[in-house]
């Protein structure tokens, strides 16, 4: 039996693309240094309140829960922007 011509077909080629940008990979490299800030500020503000709450003024003002509720604040914070990091 006669072999069959097959169709030739160009192999296939994609266009080129010139329109492409290179992807960022990481974070901003202002994420880091705030997230290390706020969870320090709020294990600072935490333990001065235990140490010498009395002796400050606007802590002393405020009820023993707010002022914990304040450091944790800021540590939630540092948990929320600990979310954004690569």
């Amino acid at each position: 039996m006669p072999e069959s011509k097959g169709r030739k077909k160009d192999d296939y080629v994609p266009p080129e693309r010139t329109d492409r940008k290179p992807v960022k990979i990481g974070s901003a490299p202002w994420v880091a240094p705030l997230m290390v800030a706020l969870f320090i500020i709020g294990l600072i503000y935490i333990v001065t309140f235990y140490i010498a709450g009395n002796d400050i003024p606007i802590m002393r003002d405020l009820n023993p829960l707010v002022n914990v509720i304040i450091g944790f604040a800021f540590i939630t914070g540092g948990f929320v922007v600990a979310t954004r990091w690569k």
